[in-house]
C-alpha cells in the first residue's frame, strides 16, 4: 500500500491529537511529530495551526456524518432509530474510555471566541446535526411514538445540546451515568 502524502499525514495527526490534547495545548511541533514529517513540512501545506484545525474538524465531521446514517434506516422505527444512534455514540464514548470526549463540543467549548471561521464552521455543523435529528424527530411524531405538542426542530436541538452536556459530563466523571441519565430522562420524556 502506498504511503499516504504528507499533507494526509499531517491532517490525521492532527485529528488525532487535536482530538485528544485540545487545540490550544496543541503546538505544529506536536502534530508534525505525531505525523512523522519535519514542521518545516507543516507550512508546506497549512497556511497556519487554524486552518489545519478547520480541515481537522471537516474530517472529523465526515466521520460523524456517517454515524447519522443510521437515522434515516427505514428498517426501522423512528424512535428506535434515535435510540440506536444515541447507543452507538455512548458505546464509542465507553470505548474510548469517556477520555476525547466530542471534537465538535470541544472545540465549540475552546475556540469559538478565538477563531470566528472555526465559530461559525461549528455553527453550521451543529445545526445539520440537530436537523437530522428533528427530522426523524418529525417521522416519531407522525407515528404517533413521540408528543406531538413540542416543536421537532427544539426537539432536535435539545437532544444534540442535553447529548453533548452528558459527553462532558462522561469525561468528568469517567463514567457512563451521564448517558444513562441523558436515554432514561430523554426517551420517557418524549414518548406519546
Amino acid at each position: 500500500m502506498p504511503r499516504p502524502s504528507v499533507k494526509e499525514e499531517i491532517v490525521e495527526a492532527a485529528l488525532k491529537v487535536l482530538h485528544q490534547r485540545g487545540f490550544n495545548a496543541t503546538g505544529v511541533q506536536d502534530i508534525t511529530d505525531a505525523a512523522g514529517v519535519p514542521k518545516g513540512s507543516f507550512y508546506n501545506h497549512f497556511e497556519s495551526k487554524e486552518a489545519l484545525g478547520l480541515v481537522a474538524l471537516e474530517r472529523y465531521w465526515e466521520g460523524a456524518l456517517r454515524s447519522l446514517e443510521v437515522l434515516k434506516n427505514t428498517d426501522m422505527m423512528p424512535v428506535a432509530r434515535l435510540k440506536s444512534y444515541f447507543r452507538r455514540l455512548n458505546e464509542l464514548a465507553r470505548k474510548l474510555k469517556y477520555r476525547p470526549g466530542c471534537m465538535i463540543g470541544n472545540l465549540s467549548i475552546e475556540m469559538t471566541d478565538q477563531s470566528p471561521a472555526m465559530r461559525e464552521r461549528l455553527a453550521a455543523i451543529l445545526a445539520k446535526w440537530s436537523g437530522a435529528i428533528e427530522a426523524c424527530v418529525k417521522e416519531a411524531q407522525a407515528d404517533g411514538s413521540v408528543r406531538r405538542d413540542l416543536d421537532a426542530k427544539a426537539i432536535g436541538a435539545f437532544l444534540l445540546n442535553s447529548w453533548e452536556g452528558a459527553v462532558l459530563r462522561s469525561k468528568v466523571d469517567r463514567s457512563n451515568a451521564p448517558f444513562d441519565i441523558f436515554e432514561k430522562i430523554v426517551f420517557s420524556s418524549l414518548a406519546s
